[in-house]
């Protein structure tokens, strides 16, 4: 079962469908209104532009509408997180309630990201589901030492991403109770 709701424009009773919502958010900060999501964000964190592909497919086909923002690399995937440039503006690019690590990414690695997050007192606590191609014991080991929440295989079939989403969604956006993460 996925989510239903959609961003929705403060105030205004409209909903802003989700390839639209960086449009509407720079409109309407610019006019001074406020962004009300009634979705939570996911980060995706993946170098490989046919896996990225692949995953949204799946996020759509689940019937998941959450707003996915995708990055591209560990260094990005920190700026991200951490609200640098060009990631500054959180209306546009708010905190994930989820992220989705690759391992293999160019700049900084997975398991750097990861641990980079997991030495930040504001948003330490962020859930990370790591997605990833490996199947070896030492990286699966590695990264729950290193504290991911999560650890799951590419699957080969579409169905079996679609399958995985779907878990994910209900695990991570309904069901878990999320932890409070303190803004600035």
């Amino acid at each position: 079962m996925g989510r239903t709701a959609r961003p929705e424009i403060q105030g205004t009773g409209k909903i802003a469908h989700p390839t639209k919502l960086a449009k509407l958010s720079r409109k309407y900060a610019k006019e001074g209104n406020d962004i009300l999501l009634t979705e939570e964000t996911i980060l995706l964190v993946e170098d490989d532009p046919r896996h990225i592909l692949l995953i949204q497919r799946a996020f759509h086909k689940a019937g998941i509408t959450n707003p996915v923002q995708v990055v591209n690399d560990g260094d990005a995937a920190v700026f991200y997180l951490s609200g640098e440039e060009p990631y500054g503006d959180r209306t546009l690019y708010p905190l994930p309630v989820l992220i989705l690590l690759d391992l293999k990414l160019p700049r900084r690695s997975g398991d750097e990201v990861l641990m980079w997050l997991r030495q930040q007192p504001v948003i330490r606590r962020l859930p990370v589901v790591v997605l990833t191609a490996s199947r070896e014991y030492a990286d699966i080991n590695h990264l729950y030492d290193i504290g991911v929440n999560a650890y799951m295989v590419k699957p080969f079939a579409f169905n079996d991403l679609v399958e995985i989403v779907s878990l994910l969604n209900q695990h991570w956006l309904i069901f878990n109770e999320k932890p409070q993460i303190e803004t600035a």
